[in-house]
């Protein structure tokens, strides 16, 4: 896939990138310095990470890769559903040549990541996705770093953004604002809008919820082929992202994010009051990049209509060349890029 960015100016890595496109920048946002160029990385291609960790973390046992130096600035990459740490298997190279330490967890019901009492309620809710990651972040002795994502990683960035900004360096956002609440969510949208979401209706259901428990495989390679239709990927990139849905607790996870939306599902008391700052639509301060690719095809907002929500510096980026939902693994060069970017004067 083509990574070219609808913006201003262009980077080479290094000669191991040929014409890396930058972003078009929304009036009155300055460009972005340079990031140091990340010569003699392979570009696209990697299929595993060179190191694979667990960690107790809050309520969880994590399972996370970790690549570059300890003391780098740190990223943490976050994976929607469903998808998993294989999403950055591309963009970790590029920052960790540029020196960045990368962390990339799955988060909660994905991969290794397993909670560490039986008794602990499988809540899919988005702040206590977020309350995870705070509590990685506090396990590895992180106090601030960049966070970045797409699908849930995007919406659980915009959370951690939001509620715990002096923790968050700077953002990264695949489709933007995404912070929503349960009262929002029983809002009723045009049809063909809601048609875009019909498998959160069918999660809704009994029915929905064995069929995904059945069918996740099947399910889940749908999903990707609807989100991004111009992505050609095998089946051996399918499987290897595919394994983290064998996780015990992936389906009621899953089940509970998306009923919870609706208003169908409790959550958990002691969430009650991030959620109610939530509801409340916050603006966003970081430093932030919003990107979305030109070929998305999971529901998605206009940019325009979130970027009002950034009150810091800001611009957006918009991926060119069939890119789809999975961003990050359909154009790592110009996710890592986005990265590189709006760390650069912060």
């Amino acid at each position: 896939m083509s990574d070219d960015v609808d913006h201003n100016r262009r980077r080479f890595f290094a000669g191991a990138v040929t014409m890396l496109a930058a972003a078009q920048l929304t009036p009155g946002t300055a460009a972005a310095k340079p990031a140091k160029p990340a010569a003699g990385v392979k570009i696209g291609g990697n299929t595993s990470f060179a190191s694979l960790k667990q960690i107790d973390a809050g309520l969880l046992n994590v399972g996370y890769a970790e690549a570059g130096p300890v003391d780098g600035p740190a990223v943490i990459l976050l994976h929607g559903w469903p998808y998993d740490i294989y999403s950055f298997v591309d963009v970790a190279p590029l920052l960790v040549a540029a020196g960045y330490r990368v962390i990339v967890p799955y988060l909660r019901g994905y991969g290794t990541t397993r909670f560490l009492s039986d008794g602990t309620m499988r809540n899919g809710q988005p702040s206590a996705i977020a309350a995870d990651i705070i509590a990685v972040m506090d396990a590895l002795r992180i106090d601030k770093a960049t966070i970045a994502g797409f699908d849930w990683g995007a919406r659980t960035a915009n959370i951690i953004a939001a509620l715990w900004p002096e923790r968050c360096k700077a953002m990264v956002s695949v489709s933007g604002y995404l912070i929503g609440s349960q009262q929002a969510g029983k809002m009723p949208l045009p049809p063909k809008a809601e048609l875009q979401w019909w498998y959160q209706f069918y999660f809704a259901t009994e029915r929905g919820r064995e069929g995904y428990e059945k069918y996740r495989r099947e399910f889940s390679k749908l999903i990707w082929q609807l989100a991004s239709p111009q992505w050609h990927f095998d089946d051996a990139t399918f499987e290897r992202s595919a394994a983290a849905f064998d996780n015990p607790d992936h389906v009621a996870i899953v089940i509970h994010n998306y009923r919870w939306r609706l208003g169908l599902a409790e959550g958990e008391a002691k969430y009650d009051g991030y959620e109610a700052l939530l509801s409340r639509a916050p603006v966003i301060g970081v430093p932030t990049i919003t990107m979305e690719g030109d070929a998305n095809g999971a529901p998605h907002p206009n940019p325009s209509a979130y970027a009002k929500m950034f009150s810091g510096k800001y611009s957006h980026r918009t991926i060119k060349g069939g890119v789809g939902h999975n961003l990050p693994q359909e154009a790592p060069k110009a996710f890592a890029a986005a990265i590189m970017d709006v760390t650069a004067d912060v």
